[in-house]
């Protein structure tokens, strides 16, 4: 299997031009690490196993088990209603909405990138400039003065807002910044030392910019399109490796109990007919109804991410990319060859 891994990678990676690291290891050894393409473009300084990339969305699940773990201490409840978590006023939100709503995208409440009416993120910074964009709170004014979207409970609907919302909530609860939460309770608990959430004016030796190609194939960076600094919707920087070890200590509850790990897992809202959320976590079933994968992914303009774990097999795999995209096709690859190779 590692062969064919290797060969298939190569050939999506020519075909389209991906660039990033890709890692994938089972139970007892790594199978494919690789890497391809510019960490910096300017200066042609390659990426390389070590190279840290953000993972957008990718991190909800950081803000995921950070809750659970709240939650496993018994400093809040999934039940916690948000008017009771934090001392912000949402004038127009309902007094319903419940931790386990925001986890869930299932909260009603509106987001400050709203799909249905924005095509482009970046359109976000024209009225709110990025570089103000550095600690949690500095996102409440792009969205909590206005009206619900629906009603709560009612459907899953993407929710970056909600993840600033728990992000505060942890803020609030822990005292600490959430970022030195996630550092403190999750990095250097799962052995992640590479990772963290930097500032795009300081980054960390080597950590890759995000590029952003044109139609016509000039190139710009995307420091002008992102938040100086991520939050708990995203936007920590981590190495394929490193992701890994967050799998690895997930599983083996390091970072939650036993049931605070299941918890995490178990399927609370259907999304379509195969695919389900978690608590900050994609699942999606086969045919026979078992788990085919757990799957985080991220996506930014000059940042495309995906990572799974595949119980039946004891794999996990993991494909950061510092452009728009190329994840998704290297991760469908590598999928493909793991069914044929073992009938998942």
């Amino acid at each position: 299997m590692t062969i064919n891994l290797d060969e298939i990678v190569s050939n999506i990676q020519r075909k389209v031009d991906f660039s990033g690291s890709v890692f994938v290891e089972d139970k007892e050894k790594v199978l494919v690490d690789k890497s391809f393409g510019y960490a910096n473009r300017s200066d042609y300084l390659g990426n390389n196993s070590a190279t840290r990339f953000g993972i957008a969305s990718g991190c909800k699940l950081f803000t995921a088990i950070a809750i659970c773990q709240l939650v496993q201490e018994g400093k809040i409840s999934f039940d916690s209603k948000l008017i009771d978590c934090l001392n912000i006023d949402f004038k127009h939100f309902d007094n319903h909405v419940t931790v386990h709503h925001l986890l869930t995208h299932t909260s009603g409440i509106p987001d400050y990138f709203d799909e249905d009416v924005m095509d482009n993120f970046e359109e976000l910074w024209i009225k709110n400039p990025m570089y103000h964009i550095r600690k949690l709170k500095d996102f409440l004014p792009m969205f909590q003065n206005n009206p619900m979207k629906s009603q709560v409970g009612e459907s899953f609907h993407y929710n970056n807002a909600g993840y600033i919302l728990l992000g505060l909530i942890v803020e609030q609860v822990s005292k600490l910044e959430f970022s030195d939460y996630v550092q403190k309770h999750i990095f250097n608990k799962a052995d992640m030392t590479q990772s963290g959430y930097f500032s795009f004016d300081s980054l960390p030796p080597n950590t890759a910019l995000g590029y952003i190609v044109n139609p016509d194939g000039t190139w710009k960076t995307n420091i002008y399109s992102l938040p100086v600094k991520g939050g708990s919707d995203g936007g920590a920087f981590v190495t394929a490796n490193d992701m890994a070890k967050l799998w690895n200590a997930l599983l083996n509850h390091q970072l939650l109990n036993e049931t605070y790990t299941k918890k995490l897992l178990t399927l609370h809202t259907q999304v379509n007919e195969t695919s389900f959320y978690g608590y900050g976590i994609w699942i999606k079933k086969k045919t026979d109804n078992n788990i085919l994968k757990y799957h985080v992914m991220g996506y930014d303009p000059g940042v495309s991410f995906h990572s799974s774990y595949y119980p039946d097999l004891l794999i996990k795999v993991v494909v950061c990319s510092n452009k728009s995209d190329g994840a998704f096709e290297i991760m469908s690859a590598i999928e493909q060859e793991l069914t044929i190779a073992n009938t998942l």
